[in-house]
C-alpha cells in the first residue's frame, strides 16, 4: 500500500525525503552499499558482534525462523523486498541476539524502527517486525537474550540474562541496529522511532529513561510496569482464586463470561450513551446481586457464589499491603473477558509465580501457596533485571526534542490501564511544571472497550484499531505483510504516521480515530467498516453530539 492518503503536504516531504535518500545512496568507485551480504556489515561490527545470516527476500517473500524460534514461531509473509538480517553480540557478561529489515535503498524512507517483544517470550519478533517495511522503515527486533516460550528458567541463577531481558538487549540492539543501518544505506538515520506494547511497553519506557536520545517518537502501549508489583500482584491473584475447589475460585470460562455480561449491562450507559461500550468505567458501580447463587429467581446454573463476587471485587480494587502500599492497581471494569489468561488453564503455576521462583528466590520449589505481602518488598528491594521503568522525570527525553503517545485498552484484563494513568500523572508531577502540563511531547490516550494491546470482545464491538504494535497481524492478509489502516493510511487513524507527523512537522496529536470492521475472516479488499471514533488525549473524552450516527467517527469530537 502506498501513503496515497496522507494529507498532500505530509505525502509530498515523505516522496522528497525517498527521492533525496535514494539519489544520496549511490556507491562511487568501488564502493557497494545496499549489498545483502554478511560481508556489508562487518566494518560497523564492534568485537564480540557477529552477523549470523544476511537474506535477501524477494518482493511477495517470506521470512522468519520457524518453531526454532520458541517465543515467535511464525513467519512473517508477503513482505516488500528486503534484506533480513541476524546479528549475535557476546561480551563478557551480555549475550542477545537482534533481527533487521532492511528494505531496498530506493524503498528506504531514512528512519529507523524498533519495536518490542511479549511477556517472557525470548526470541525475534519478526511478524510483527513486518509492518515497518512497508512503510518504508529500517526494523529491528530483539530476542532479549533468550531464546524461549512461557517457560522462564533461563532466568534462574542468571543475573546477567536477566538484565538483558530488563534492558540491556533492547538497548543494546538499537544503539548497534542503527549504526548497522547507517552502514548498509551508506546514510544517516533522519529519525528514529519505538512501538511496542506490554513487555514492549515497558521497554520502550525503559529505553527513554536510560537513554533519552535513542527514539525521536516512541509509542506505547499498556505497559507492563512497574515490574516489581505486577508480578507480585499476579501471583497474589493465586491466592485469591486458587485452588479450583475453593468456593471463592473462578473456575471456568461461561463465569468470566457471565460477570462481563452483567458488567457490560450495568456499566454500558454510565457515559450517557447505550453502545454496548462502557467507556466511563470510573463512573460505574455494578451490583452483582442478580447473578448471586441461592437468590430468588437467579438460575442456579448459571450464577456466582457470594465468595467469587468478593474475588472478582478485590481484582477490581488496587491491591495494597497491609502498610497502605500500593503493589499495583486494579483492573478496570469491562476487561473481565480476559481474566482467564492469569487464573485457568495451568496458571498461576506456569506464569506468574516463575517470577518468584526464577528470577526473585532462585528457588525452584516455590509456587504460590507461598505467596505473602511480603514477596512484594522483596521484589521492590531486589528489582530483578533492573526492568521497572518507574523513573518519572523524562525530561531529557522532553529537551531531545523526543514525542511519547502512551495508549490503554480501558477492557484491558492482563494489564491495569489505571497503572498507565498512574504513569500519566506521576510525569506530569516531574516534568509538567508549573502548569502541570506535558502535553507538548507527551499524550495519553485511552481506548474505550479495547483489551490488551488489541481487539475487542465479540459483544462490545469498539473500534480498537490504530496500527500499533501488534495489531496489524490480527487482520487477514496482515499476518502476510500488511500494514497502517487499511482504507485509511492516514496521520488521522494510524497511530505510527500520527507519531511522525508530530515529532517530525509538530502537528500535534489531538485525537486518533480508532476501527473497527464487521468481518476480518475473509479477505483483505473490502473490509467492511462497522464503527470508528476518536479516541482523545486524557484528560479529553470522546463526546457524541447527539445527532449523527454514533457509529461515524463524524458524530464524535473531544472534550
Amino acid at each position: 500500500m502506498a501513503l496515497i492518503s496522507l494529507p498532500i503536504l505530509w505525502a509530498v516531504s515523505i516522496l522528497v525525503l525517498r527521492h533525496a535518500s535514494a539519489a544520496r545512496s549511490q556507491p562511487s568507485g568501488r564502493q557497494q552499499l545496499g549489498v545483502c551480504k554478511a560481508s556489508a556489515f562487518t566494518a560497523a561490527l564492534p568485537q564480540g558482534a557477529s552477523v549470523e545470516l544476511a537474506y535477501p527476500v524477494p518482493g511477495g517473500g517470506s521470512f522468519g525462523e520457524g518453531p526454532s524460534n520458541l517465543g515467535y514461531p511464525l513467519n512473517a509473509t508477503n513482505l516488500p523486498e528486503l534484506c533480513a538480517v541476524i546479528i549475535h553480540v557476546s561480551s563478557g557478561t551480555s549475550t542477545y541476539r537482534f533481527g533487521l529489515y532492511l528494505p531496498t535503498a530506493n524503498n528506504w524512507n531514512s528512519r529507523f524502527l524498533a519495536t518490542g517483544n511479549g511477556g517472557f517470550l525470548g526470541g525475534i519478533d519478526w511478524v510483527d517486525m513486518a509492518p515497518g517495511p512497508h512503510y518504508g522503515f529500517a526494523t529491528l527486533s530483539t530476542d532479549t537474550g533468550h531464546n524461549s516460550a512461557s517457560d522462564q528458567s533461563w532466568a534462574y541463577q542468571n543475573a546477567e540474562a536477566q538484565k538483558d531481558w530488563g534492558y540491556r538487549a533492547m538497548h543494546g540492539s538499537v544503539e548497534l541496529g542503527k549504526r548497522l543501518t547507517a552502514a548498509y544505506y551508506g546514510r544517516d538515520i533522519a529519525y528514529s522511532y519505538y512501538s511496542g506494547c506490554s513487555t514492549g511497553g515497558r521497554q520502550g519506557l525503559k529505553e527513554i529513561q536510560i537513554s533519552p536520545e535513542s527514539f525521536n517518537g516512541v509509542l506505547v502501549g499498556a505497559p507492563a510496569w512497574p515490574t516489581t508489583g505486577l508480578m507480585s500482584w499476579l501471583t497474589a491473584l493465586g491466592t485469591w482464586n486458587l485452588p479450583a475447589s475453593d468456593p471463592k475460585a473462578f473456575t471456568t470460562t461461561s463465569q468470566y463470561a457471565l460477570l462481563a455480561s452483567n458488567v457490560l449491562s450495568q456499566c454500558d450507559e454510565a457515559d450517557g450513551l447505550a453502545d454496548n461500550i462502557v467507556s466511563s468505567p470510573e463512573a460505574c458501580k455494578p451490583d452483582l446481586s442478580a447473578v448471586q447463587c441461592g437468590r430468588r429467581g437467579v438460575n442456579a446454573r448459571n450464577c456466582l457464589t457470594q465468595q467469587q463476587i468478593q474475588t472478582a471485587q478485590k481484582v477490581w480494587d488496587d491491591y495494597r499491603t497491609s502498610r497502605g502500599d500500593l503493589v499495583y492497581h486494579g483492573l478496570e471494569l469491562s476487561g473481565e473477558n480476559q481474566w482467564d489468561v492469569y487464573t485457568l488453564y495451568g496458571n498461576p503455576a506456569n506464569f506468574d509465580t516463575q517470577w518468584e521462583k526464577y528470577w526473585l528466590y532462585s528457588d525452584k520449589s516455590w509456587t504460590w501457596r507461598q505467596y505473602e505481602e511480603s514477596v512484594f518488598y522483596d521484589s521492590v528491594r531486589a528489582n530483578p533485571g533492573n526492568a521497572t521503568a518507574d523513573h518519572f522525570d523524562i525530561s531529557a527525553f522532553r529537551r531531545a526534542g523526543g514525542k511519547l503517545i502512551l495508549y490503554q485498552g480501558l477492557a484491558d484484563g492482563l494489564i491495569s490501564a489505571r497503572s498507565s494513568l498512574h504513569y500519566y500523572n506521576e510525569t506530569v508531577k516531574a516534568v509538567g511544571g508549573a502548569g502541570g502540563s506535558v502535553d507538548d511531547f507527551f499524550r495519553f490516550f485511552r481506548i474505550p472497550g479495547m483489551q490488551h494491546c488489541l481487539g475487542t470482545p465479540a459483544a462490545v464491538k469498539a473500534p480498537w484499531y490504530i496500527a500499533s504494535w501488534g495489531q496489524a497481524a490480527k487482520l487477514p492478509g496482515t499476518v502476510a505483510g500488511g500494514y497502517s489502516v487499511p482504507g485509511f493510511e492516514d496521520p488521522e487513524h494510524d497511530a505510527l504516521l500520527a507519531l511522525m507527523r508530530w515529532t517530525e512537522n509538530g502537528t500535534a496529536v489531538d485525537s486518533i480515530i480508532a476501527t473497527v470492521w464487521d468481518d476480518v475472516s475473509g479477505g483483505e479488499q473490502e473490509l467492511p467498516v462497522y464503527r470508528q471514533r476518536p479516541i482523545c488525549p486524557y484528560p479529553k473524552k470522546a463526546t457524541y453530539d447527539g445527532e449523527g450516527d454514533p457509529d461515524l467517527a463524524s458524530s464524535w469530537a473531544c472534550a
